[in-house]
């Protein structure tokens, strides 16, 4: 399959269960695309045709940059629907966190910036219901945003989205285990954005310490959680430097949907509050410490954090008056005799 309608497949993304994405290009837009085609395997499922051109309509219907855009759908020969999204070039989250944890302080970055992004889509009032770092993709940004990063987290796979007025409807367990709220674990339909707000804790902790929270393979494993459980503690980790990241994360992976932020972005904004606190105590050579295990295999403006991007320029501007003071005594030196 090397042409799907007007667009030439030149690599493929990934593949899951149902469907497989493509990047391609766009000869007349001049543009590289993601093409999403269903597998051969469901085109015969009347119901699992129906949630994937679903996915591709609410993708449409959402008016934020925050989320994948469709601008396109079509149907192959064989009967199998296909749709084209804006290509997202900055790779994923996971591939980030492949490299192992990051920083304490870019992970509750980037936990905010995540927490805006999903703020954005309860806006338009869908329910995300599957956040993993792997539908987390990287969009380079200007910078200028808060945490100042290199890229901005964009929404995609959106299969199990729907709008939060059909949320409360829905009794089908579904899900990743590990970044699942408990309530999507009991299917009986009693959730809301507080299941994309323990989503965007689980994702968060992850980033901090390279796992999920809670650990789950299953849905029985969600469930068997004690609901007085917390996380366990980061001060290992932070140590004096700790605040209140405890405190945050134990209310945002809450096992009781009530004992939750109701609202993403009042999460973003106690993340980013921690996230600068951080900056601040860190030393100046903590905070230089390159974010991944091995940077030679990531792209260079991947690896290039809020909290490098700041300690780089805090270096140059300690450094120059030394800089200057040397060369001076150099050349006096020299001059001199």
């Amino acid at each position: 399959m090397d042409v799907i309608g007007r667009y030439r497949l030149q690599s493929k993304i990934g593949a899951g269960a149902f469907a497989t994405v493509w990047r391609g290009y766009d000869d007349d837009l001049d543009v590289d695309v993601a093409v999403k085609v269903l597998a051969d395997n469901w085109a015969s499922r009347a119901d699992v045709r129906e949630r994937f051109l679903s996915e591709a309509r609410l993708m449409r219907r959402i008016a934020s940059d925050r989320v994948v855009r469709v601008f396109d759908l079509g149907q192959l020969p064989d009967g199998r629907p296909y749709f084209v999204m804006d290509f997202v070039d900055g790779g994923s989250l996971a591939e980030v966190l492949s490299h192992g944890p990051l920083e304490p302080a870019d992970a509750l970055w980037w936990g905010a910036d995540l927490a805006r992004a999903v703020a954005a889509l309860h806006d338009e009032g869908v329910v995300h219901r599957d956040i993993t770092p792997a539908n987390l993709l990287l969009r380079p940004s200007s910078g200028l945003e808060s945490g100042g990063g290199t890229h901005r987290i964009v929404l995609a796979d959106l299969g199990l989205a729907k709008r939060a007025a059909e949320a409360s409807g829905l009794t089908q367990a579904v899900g990743t285990p590990s970044y699942m709220a408990p309530e999507q674990g009991r299917g009986d339909g009693g959730f809301d954005e507080r299941a994309d707000v323990y989503a965007v804790g689980a994702v968060t902790y992850a980033l901090m310490t390279g796992r999920p929270p809670f650990v789950a393979s299953s849905i029985t494993d969600v469930l068997a959680r004690d609901p007085d459980s917390n996380p366990p503690s980061l001060r290992p980790l932070l140590h004096d430097s700790i605040g209140e990241i405890d405190e945050i994360l134990a209310r945002t992976l809450a096992f009781r949907v009530g004992d939750r932020w109701n609202r993403a972005d009042t999460l973003a904004d106690r993340l980013e509050a921690e996230a600068y606190r951080l900056e601040q105590e860190a030393p100046l050579l903590a905070a230089q410490r390159t974010i991944f295990n091995d940077v030679d295999q990531v792209p260079t403006t991947v690896a290039q954090s809020p909290t490098q991007r700041r300690a780089r320029r805090r270096w140059l501007y300690t450094s120059l008056p030394l800089l200057f003071l040397l060369a001076g005594t150099g050349a006096w030196y020299f001059v001199g005799r």
